[in-house]
C-alpha cells in the first residue's frame, strides 16, 4: 500500500512536470495607447532606410529638440549602422527615447521562429554592444506580428508597441492639411501617434509642428515619450 501510495505521487510530480514543460511561454502585451485618464500624447518616429535619401529629417528632429517636444523613435538594425550620429544624437538627448524596429524591415509573420528572432534581436544586440544601451520598446516592422513574435519579444524583456493614430507621412499624395484633419479627429487621451523621420514624408515636420503647436494644446494634451504615456503619464502628463 506504502509503494502504491508513493508510485502515485511521483507519478503526478513527473506529470506535473511534463505538463508544465508544455505549457506556452507568456505572450507580451500589445501597447497602443496610454491609460484612459492620461491627458498626454506620445509622438512617435519611425527610422528605416530609405533608398537615395539620407534617411535622416533634421529638420524636423531640430525642431523637436528646440522646442523640448519628448518623442521615442524606433530605429531598424540596418538603419542604426549607418546613422551613427544620429543615433548619438538621440541618445543625448534626455526627452528623446530609442525603440528598435526590426533589423531589416522584414514581415515577421513570413519567418520562422529563428528568422524572427534574429530580426528582432539584431537592433537590440547592435545598441547594446556599440552603444551599450539596452533599449526597451519595439516596433514590428509593417506593424505585423503574431503569436511567435510575442513570445519572442516576451522573453527577450522587450514591450511591443504599436500605434492608435496613423499620419499617413510616407504618402507622397497626401496632402498636409488632410494629414492634419485626420490627425485633429484621431487624437485624442493616450493617443500614440505614427510618423517618420527618415525623411521619406513630404510634410511630416510642418504636420508635427501644427500638432504641438495648435493641436494638442487645442485638446490640452501635451506630449510625452511612449513610455510615459503607457506607464500612466509619468513624468507630467496628467
Amino acid at each position: 500500500m506504502h509503494r502504491s501510495i508513493v508510485a502515485l505521487a511521483l507519478g503526478l510530480v513527473f506529470c506535473s512536470r511534463i505538463g508544465a514543460a508544455r505549457d506556452p511561454a507568456p505572450l507580451a502585451t500589445v501597447l497602443r495607447s496610454g491609460p484612459e485618464g492620461c491627458h498626454a500624447v506620445a509622438l512617435t518616429f519611425d527610422l528605416c532606410p530609405v533608398l537615395q535619401r539620407p534617411g535622416w529629417d533634421r529638420p524636423l528632429v531640430d525642431f523637436l529638440e528646440s522646442q523640448r517636444v519628448p518623442a521615442t523613435f524606433f530605429a531598424s538594425g540596418r538603419w542604426i549602422a549607418t546613422h551613427d550620429a544620429e543615433v548619438q544624437r538621440i541618445r543625448s538627448v534626455p526627452f528623446f527615447e530609442l525603440g528598435t524596429h526590426g533589423q531589416r524591415h522584414r514581415h515577421l509573420p513570413a519567418l520562422d521562429v529563428a528568422a524572427q528572432r534574429v530580426e528582432i534581436m539584431g537592433p537590440v544586440d547592435l545598441l547594446a554592444s556599440q552603444y551599450r544601451y539596452r533599449p526597451t520598446l519595439f516596433r514590428p516592422p509593417y506593424g505585423e506580428f503574431d503569436d511567435r513574435t510575442l513570445r519572442i519579444v516576451a522573453d527577450s524583456g522587450l514591450r511591443l508597441v504599436e500605434w492608435s493614430v496613423v499620419s499617413g507621412d510616407p504618402d507622397p499624395h497626401l496632402a498636409a492639411s488632410t494629414m492634419l484633419a485626420d490627425l485633429r479627429a484621431g487624437i485624442r487621451d493616450g493617443s500614440i501617434v505614427i510618423f517618420h523621420a527618415n525623411g521619406k514624408g513630404a510634410h511630416t515636420r510642418e504636420v508635427v509642428e501644427a500638432v504641438v503647436r495648435d493641436v494638442l494644446p487645442e485638446r490640452k494634451l501635451v506630449p510625452r515619450t511612449v513610455s510615459q504615456v503607457v506607464d500612466g503619464c509619468h513624468g507630467g502628463g496628467h
